[in-house]
């Protein structure tokens, strides 16, 4: 196993010697709090020469190298075109009270991702990098957990060359609307100032895009999970 892995590290090392200078990156989940960052963060790097970002509806307007594609989620094999680049970025995620059932979130978090992870991975895309949650299993007692950990392990299925996942704790979203989320986070810091929960210490989301895109230059394991502590460090 041990070499198996060897090999990908050195095979991918190569693939992206080659291709470094002249990168695609395809996004979904582009228009959230943490999406719209790291599509951001993308367009500022020289290395990406196009970013490519699907989207439900309009959002970031006219800019150098992006390219915004609007789709629809529950169709997304007719846009299978589209997904074709040199990494995949998934941000994609909805609240229970915006899903409106444990259902509706599971299509959204699980089904939409794995189906855009799928396409990459049938179009020769290399290299997947997910935004999921510390906590993550599949066998969580608690229902995004479980979710969460569900869609790690059908993205591991598919094989990708590389596979980045990013766990973060609380996520701390610039001018967030969302009351419960605000007193969510409030409690933690408060907590994390007295040394309790510091593994799921609140992260801003510039912070965690910027972990996001580095983390892909960084680790190249086949399957690599980022945990909060290496999402502070590289993210410095």
């Amino acid at each position: 196993m041990g070499g198996i892995k060897l090999f990908k590290s050195l095979i991918f090392g190569y693939v992206r010697s080659i291709y470094q200078d002249i990168m695609k990156a395809v996004v979904i989940g582009g228009s959230g709090a943490t999406g719209r960052e790291l599509v951001s963060q993308l367009l500022e790097d020289s290395r990406f020469e196009e970013v490519l970002v699907l989207l439900r509806k309009p959002f970031f307007g006219k800019r150098e190298r992006l390219t915004e594609v609007v789709v629809d989620f529950e169709h997304l094999e007719d846009y299978k075109h589209y997904i074709q680049g040199d990494v995949a970025f998934s941000c994609l995620g909805t609240t229970l009270k915006a899903a409106g059932s444990k259902e509706a979130q599971w299509r959204v978090d699980h089904d939409y991702q794995l189906a855009f992870a799928s396409l990459a991975k049938e179009n020769g895309v290399k290299s997947f990098v997910l935004l999921s949650a510390v906590g993550a299993h599949e066998d969580a007692s608690f229902f995004y957990n479980k979710m969460k950990g569900t869609l790690e392990r059908n993205i591991r299925k598919l094989g990708f060359l590389q596979l980045v996942i990013v766990q973060p704790g609380g996520i701390e979203r610039p001018n967030s609307d969302r009351l419960g989320e605000k007193i969510f986070i409030h409690l933690l810091k408060f907590s994390n100032a007295l040394g309790l929960f510091k593994r799921y210490a609140p992260i801003a989301t510039d912070r965690l895009a910027k972990a996001m895109l580095a983390s892909f230059f960084a680790f190249r394991e086949p399957d690599k999970v980022v945990s909060l502590d290496e999402i502070w460090r590289i993210s410095q």
